[in-house]
């Protein structure tokens, strides 16, 4: 069955009300303060718009998280097809992108989980996190259970711990990435390359 083609003016719409909630999240301290209003009258669109396309706050929330992931997939795809890539600094890499990701996206992370997305594993960009680390893990030599040593190590940068340390334990951003890629040194085990 073909797929259909998006009208040119819902696209117009999806693209504003994505770039006006993208926008209002990252001015505000409390994402979960910006009403679906607010996100409507910015867009220039009916709120009846905003859950005729994503449904609900989350599903809004969802594909916000959604379109800036793109630039980074897009950026991490190249880098692990890239030739003579080490395989343990590929893994080294991708869990530090999903850190810069979750440090620089915590509030908007959080807004996720108040509004209804609490399972990061049921999340679109985890499977995508977790099958991408699960790949670079398949070539790191000694890594048993690759599927559930990638789930482990993504524990690691979850939204709700790196907001708690950051927010909470003030703890800065470069010495959480330092934590972590040591932890992930220990955790893959001695490097058998000289």
């Amino acid at each position: 069955m073909a797929q259909r083609t998006e009208r040119a003016d819902a696209l117009r719409n999806r693209e504003a009300v994505l770039a006006a909630a993208d926008a209002l999240f990252a001015a505000s301290s409390s994402p979960q303060a910006v009403s679906m209003d607010e996100i409507a009258a910015a867009a220039g669109v009916g709120k009846g718009t905003l859950f005729r396309r994503f449904g609900d706050r989350a599903g809004l929330i969802g594909a916000v998280i959604t379109s800036r992931l793109e630039p980074l997939r897009q950026a991490q795809a190249k880098a692990l097809d890239a030739p003579g890539s080490a395989p343990r600094q590929q893994v080294l890499d991708l869990l530090d992108a999903a850190l810069r990701f979750k440090i620089e996206n915590r509030n908007l992370m959080s807004a996720a989980e108040d509004a209804g997305l609490s399972s990061p594993y049921r999340a679109e960009h985890y499977g995508w996190w977790h099958e991408t680390l699960r790949m670079a893990l398949d070539r790191v030599p000694g890594v048993r259970n690759t599927d559930f040593t990638a789930h482990a190590l993504l524990a690691a940068v979850r939204a709700d711990l790196v907001a708690h340390l950051i927010d909470d334990q003030k703890v800065t951003p470069e010495e959480i990435r330092s934590t972590l890629a040591a932890f992930v040194d220990n955790a893959l085990g001695p490097d058998p390359t000289p």
